[in-house]
């Protein structure tokens, strides 16, 4: 856990804020709720994980399915796991709350785990008849669309829950918050790709995929315990709906309140003489601002989906014997990326950032998205490096013939550990573009439609993942008399496919500095109406406190430091 935060008195802070006040919970009981939802992430992104590591030599080894077509059904079921996430953030924050949204989803997510090792056990080892490899796959593609739903609806929603009972404590603990968030996420990969994996590969995928049923079930447990404390906003109806009216008047409507340039959607504005109160609209506004990025960290996520396909691929086809007969699972290189962002978190949070921001210079949301491309970029290059190296291993000795998972390779002599240069690089990029999106979409959004923008980058991890299939689809077909990309890598030039990856990585980013040269931070005070209401001492049912009204007084104390570190004293905003 992060060090621990001052909570102060409910006195003090009517006296700090001339009078207004909140219900906030004390510091034991925020330890203990921030705690939870930590715990809770870690053990469904093992979950995750631990499914998304065999995927694609479960496929190959027991459907007999091939690896063009199993690195496809990974990257679609990717892709949805990240598309739900916009309807689960937008169920959550119109309808259901975010609580409710994250402990029905999890439901549906353990009949998805619970049908996993269905799918996978050798029945004629109980005596009974055998499964056809026609019903283990219908029990395996029901299993990846209950977890596929499931996630989705947790993924949109706990990063934000999390950070709503931390809110009143500034901007400083939100920030160290999606840190230590994002560290506890990669415990869970660590595990699952060094343990879970290894059952999957060299013991059965029976027990590999029963691990992530226990651990789904454990996550379920341990959110519910401390209910009780957990701070809520009320869902306020379909923000959805009130968007497009303010998009639709604003656009439609000449605006007769303002004098000189107009500025976007603002005749929608009860000052400019529309219909919807300004602060509505500033949100809105800020929303729609910000949807380019989520665009285009679209192609980020394409070349990290390599991971899980064409870095798998080349793991398969390495040598990965420790000695003494021990086996590398091929899945574990991504141990690599977990490590690079376990070690590298403190240090970013703790030292790099900090100096940053006491030189006078710090980081941007947008600078820190932008670093972490230039590393995906240079991971690629990496990756098609070790590819030329691997093939010249190949060409001078005889391959290796591995068995994995049931399934033999004709693998080089090359050790799998040369890749973990090119795993480590899209981990130092996870640090400084996936944690910041989430925290960037946190920050740049009204309350009521913070779990729909985080959804939208979330959903833009999905796309990336379609988009990565479609590139590997039109590489193939277009390469089909000297291929880039095949089922069997040791007879095409992978590395071409690579270094094409890793120039449209290059292609994005320069496109990325030019418009976020443009772009200017929105003061998250300016969502809300200026009237301050306190938090209400009410409680829902279940005696967890409720934010009934507009939490406009946690605005308020976070927007002391919300701009610190985006804003220079000139009101611009730099990139």
């Amino acid at each position: 856990m992060p060090k621990s935060f001052k909570v102060k008195t409910l006195d003090e802070m009517k006296g700090e804020e001339g009078g207004q006040g909140a219900s906030l919970t004390s510091n034991t009981s925020t330890f203990f709720v921030t705690l939870s939802i930590l715990v809770t992430e870690m053990c469904e992104r093992l979950t995750y994980y631990s499914i998304s590591a065999g995927l694609i030599l479960f496929c190959t080894s027991k459907l007999d399915i091939g690896q063009a077509n199993a690195t496809t059904i990974n990257q679609v079921f990717g892709g949805f796991v990240y598309i739900i996430p916009i309807i689960g953030g937008f169920l959550a924050d119109s309808y259901l709350g975010r609580f409710k949204t994250i402990w029905i989803s999890s439901l549906i997510y353990i009949v998805g785990v619970f049908l996993l090792p269905a799918a996978a056990i050798e029945y004629k080892n109980w005596n009974w008849a055998e499964l056809s490899v026609t019903g283990r796959t219908a029990l395996f593609g029901t299993a990846l669309v209950c977890v596929a739903l499931g996630t989705g609806g947790i993924k949109a929603n706990v990063g934000p829950f999390g950070a709503e009972q931390i809110e009143s404590l500034g901007k400083d603990a939100i920030q160290t918050f999606f840190n230590w968030f994002y560290w506890v996420i990669n415990v869970g990969a660590l595990i699952a790709y060094a343990g879970v994996a290894y059952i999957q590969q060299e013991v059965s995928f029976a027990w590999g995929f029963f691990v992530p049923l226990v651990s789904m079930v454990l996550a379920l447990s341990v959110f519910v315990a401390v209910k009780s404390r957990y701070v809520r906003t009320r869902p306020k109806g379909s923000i959805l709906t009130t968007g497009f009216s303010i998009c639709a008047q604003g656009s439609r409507r000449e605006d007769v309140g303002s004098s000189g340039k107009k500025k976007m959607l603002s005749s929608a504005k009860r000052s400019h003489g529309g219909d919807f109160e300004d602060h509505l609209v500033d949100g809105v506004v800020s929303v729609i601002k910000v949807i380019p990025f989520c665009f285009l960290v679209i192609m980020y996520w394409a070349v990290y989906s390599q991971m899980s396909n064409t870095f798998f691929a080349q793991s398969e086809r390495m040598d990965v014997s420790m000695g003494g007969g021990v086996n590398v699972p091929a899945a574990a290189l991504n141990v690599f990326n977990t490590v690079a962002i376990i070690i590298m978190i403190p240090i970013v949070d703790r030292l790099i950032y900090p100096c940053f921001n006491k030189m006078g210079k710090p980081l941007t949301y947008l600078k820190r998205i932008g670093i972490g491309f230039i590393f995906a970029t240079l991971s690629m290059i990496v990756a098609g490096i070790v590819e030329i190296s691997r093939k010249e291993y190949l060409d001078r000795a005889n391959p290796l013939v591995q068995n994995l998972g049931g399934q033999n390779f004709n693998a080089s002599t090359m050790s799998v550990f040369v890749q973990i240069p090119q795993f480590a690089l899209v981990g130092a990029s996870e640090i400084f573009t996936s944690i910041t999106t989430l925290e960037f979409a946190y920050n740049q959004a009204p309350v009521a439609m913070q779990g729909l923008l985080t959804g939208l980058f979330l959903a833009a991890s999905g796309i990336g993942n379609w988009v990565s299939t479609a590139i590997l689809a039109i590489v193939e077909s277009a390469t089909e008399g000297d291929p880039w990309w095949a089922d069997e890598i040791n007879d095409c030039k992978m590395e071409n496919l690579m270094f094409l990856l890793a120039g449209l990585m290059a292609l994005d980013f320069i496109i990325f500095c030019i418009v976020a040269h443009f772009y200017t931070y929105q003061d998250p005070a300016k969502f809300e109406k200026t009237d301050e209401v306190p938090v209400s001492e009410k409680s829902d049912t279940d005696g967890s406190p409720s934010n009934d009204a507009p939490p406009s007084y946690y605005n308020t104390f976070n927007n002391q430091h919300t701009h610190d570190a985006v804003k220079p004293s000139d009101g611009t905003t730099p990139f």
